[in-house]
């Protein structure tokens, strides 16, 4: 039953549901167009109140009919809205809890509204590179006026109910029911019964002082903002129709605007990495209902950076963290941090002080592993070593509780070794946090071969309560993340050997839209970060080569930002990179001790060998079975390695740029003598989805 119908002493009564938002689906569009026509016909029914069950009033379109002939049949969404305008009989729409997208159009489209106060309304397209589709472009102005309605159209940010009830001279909702908003629908339905002519949103004039200079005023604050985004500009320039235009004309240059933006590459972005993140929950061979087991105290050992801002996801989600440590000052240390965090936000007002308070209380700690002895969960944040992880896992094994889950927060080493430090290799995992671990939103979740499936499904769950992007990786070197990123490093470092600076490779890629070049990361990250594991490789790949660069930049002491000086040069107290005549002498004193002349290399070719880089090695994590599916590698690289949103990924942007022409660069690449041509022998994977016709995402 995808929407219900009942008189109420002679109102009907149409309830949306279609859980878990009350999406306007194919089959609850067409459910409620029947009792409309159903009300209409009856002639005991004096009005209709349209509502929606459970949590919502309605989250807008069915995303699981997004781009399929489902989301435009009869009736449409459209032709929904065009029968509640030409029904006979008042129509209230009763909005609570939730009311956007589609579900927001859907009740302008009714003749009243009232709401309960707390619901979230909002018109979101512009999230996924869209404007409105059905009106909301044109009808939003009418009620709200055009800065507020443009405000909501061009964030796509949700306000609350109430906020625009209080709005002087608005006409979005004609009552706020602070009681039971059923009840109350009803009684203003029974009092609007006989009113005539019925209002319609379409029929009131919408107008603003001075309009010309005012959308010009906010096309130029929004191109600003939103460069790399076509959609932000086109609902400004939807939203002016609504005030240039006749009510139908507006209407038709909104619904040709959406279907051009929905062509667009940033639009196929967008919406792709709105399904690539509902996909990460989805294991093939762990069912959505299998169970977990309660975490409700949590132990995180060490109390540096990593353990500290782990500790305070758990904070935020009202979870009891002990915090271990060696040394007394280390942990005091570490809660010193934990609460200057806290402060920091207390003071920007983005946290209430008996949050804080709250927040602080549920963290004990400790220096005894005996103390551990009752915590559900573990996560180990100590030294990338070996040696030091064995110690720590041999002494959780003998303290925690039959059950608990041992988590490592390990970046690159071999979680099943870690896993066999204990007798109960069932309860181990990868926990890969990124650093700040309070604020990025990537958590790599690696399965060992012994994990079991509840562990791993409790694990999922509990990161979606701390509100991380869980993204499941099978065990490897660096596994997900950071096997790709060595590439992507391998190929910058080729890229100074060749005849480009630090600075002109950072621009070529802060150019394309990532957050940060490969150089100033590395600044930020310490590059004798990278240093300790190429040592590692040196030993272990022999074979694999690397620009001596970064081991020459790192014999000169020159670490980042903590140093004051890497790839950059720093001053004191501030983060600019100046770009360091030293180093650029050390790079050319190098080339020249290769016998390599430099040659001027294009934008476009340092941009495509970073990113294709990315996309062969993760095409080789696919077919290796590390990574489950291409959406998960976007999801990786657009949460942890601020990868363009605008592109969608590294595999998102090998299909839009188009298979043939990656693998065609990829040879060319292999031909080129200065660079690794054995890795730039395009995946199988690729030559397979190349021949078969198909895509990666």
């Amino acid at each position: 039953m995808s929407a219900s119908y009942e008189i109420q002493d002679g109102v009907a009564v149409i309830t949306l549901s279609n859980p878990p938002v009350n999406g306007l689906g194919y089959e609850t569009r067409k459910a409620v167009a029947e009792g409309l026509a159903r009300a209409q016909a009856d002639a005991s029914v004096k009005a209709i109140v349209l509502t929606g069950a459970g949590k919502a009033f309605s989250g807008g379109a069915d995303i699981k009919e997004f781009g399929s002939p489902k989301a435009l049949a009869e009736p449409n969404l459209l032709s929904l809205i065009r029968a509640a305008e030409l029904c006979t009989k008042p129509i209230v729409a009763a909005v609570h809890s939730v009311c956007m997208g589609g579900g927001l159009e859907l009740a302008l489209g009714c003749h009243y509204r009232v709401t309960s106060p707390g619901a979230n309304v909002a018109l979101p397209e512009v999230k996924l590179g869209l404007i409105p589709g059905a009106g909301g472009t044109q009808r939003l102005p009418r009620v709200l006026g055009v800065e507020t309605a443009l405000n909501m159209i061009v964030s796509g940010e949700p306000v609350k109910s109430e906020v625009l009830a209080g709005i002087p001279g608005q006409k979005l909702f004609d009552k706020l029911i602070d009681g039971d908003l059923m009840a109350g629908a009803l009684a203003f339905a029974r009092e609007v019964a006989d009113v005539r002519p019925l209002p319609l949103v379409r029929d009131m004039k919408v107008k603003h002082p001075n309009a010309h200079a005012y959308f010009q005023f906010a096309r130029n604050t929004v191109g600003a903002m939103a460069k790399n985004y076509p959609a932000p500009r086109k609902c400004v320039d939807a939203v002016q129709a609504s005030v240039d235009k006749a009510f139908d004309a507006g209407m038709a240059f909104e619904r040709e605007t959406f279907i051009n933006l929905m062509w667009t590459p940033e639009c196929k972005a967008l919406r792709h990495a709105f399904f690539a993140e509902r996909a990460t929950s989805k294991i093939p061979d762990v069912p959505e209902d299998t169970p977990t087991r309660a975490v409700n105290k949590l132990a995180v050992i060490g109390a540096g950076t990593m353990g500290g801002g782990i500790a305070m996801n758990f904070l935020n989600a009202g979870i009891p963290v002990v915090m271990l440590e060696q040394k007394q000052e280390a942990l005091d240390r570490g809660v010193a941090t934990i609460r200057k965090n806290y402060e920091s936000q207390v003071k920007k007002g983005k946290l209430k002080q008996d949050k804080y308070e709250q927040r602080m209380a549920l963290l004990s700690t400790t220096l005894s592993y005996a103390d551990l002895a009752d915590a559900d969960m573990v996560i180990e944040a100590v030294f990338e070593d070996m040696a030091v992880k064995k110690a720590v896992f041999e002494q959780l094994d003998a303290v925690m509780k039959p059950g608990a889950i041992l988590a490592s927060n390990t970046s690159t080493l071999d979680v099943n070794q870690i896993a066999n430090f204990t007798k109960r290799p069932q309860d181990v995992i990868g926990t890969h946090f990124f650093s700040p671990a309070n604020v990025m939103k990537l958590l790599e979740v690696v399965r060992g071969a012994a994990t079991a499936k509840d562990v791993l499904a409790t694990v999922m769950q509990l990161g979606k309560k701390i509100r991380k992007t869980c993204v499941v990786s099978g065990v490897c070197d660096g596994f997900i993340g950071n096997r790709m990123i060595e590439q992507y490093s391998r190929q910058a470092g080729f890229l100074l050997e060749e005849g480009c600076t630090p600075a002109q490779v950072d621009r070529a890629a802060e150019k394309f839209g990532f957050a940060m070049g490969p150089f100033r990361m590395g600044d930020l990250a310490g590059n004798d970060v990278g240093w300790y594991i190429r040592k590692r490789r040196y030993v272990e790949k022999p074979n694999l080569r690397y620009s001596k660069t970064a081991d020459l930049l790192c014999e000169k002491g020159r670490f980042g930002q903590k140093t004051g000086a890497g790839w950059y040069d720093y001053q004191a107290g501030k983060r600019d990179a100046i770009p360091s005549a030293e180093v650029e002498q050390m790079i050319a004193d190098h080339r020249a001790s290769l016998g390599i002349t430099p040659r001027k290399i294009s934008d476009d070719e340092i941009v495509h060998r970073l990113v294709f880089s990315l996309v062969n090695e993760a095409a080789r994590l696919l077919e290796e079975g590390i990574a489950l599916r291409a959406s998960d590698v976007d999801m990786v690289y657009l949460t942890g390695y601020g990868f363009p949103i605008f592109r969608g990924g590294p595999m998102c942007y090998a299909d839009t740029y188009g298979l043939f022409n990656v693998v065609q660069m990829m040879k060319t690449y292999a031909a080129n003598p200065l660079d690794d041509g054995e890795f730039w022998q395009p995946a199988p994977l690729l030559l397979k989805l190349l021949a078969e016709g198909k895509s990666l995402v």
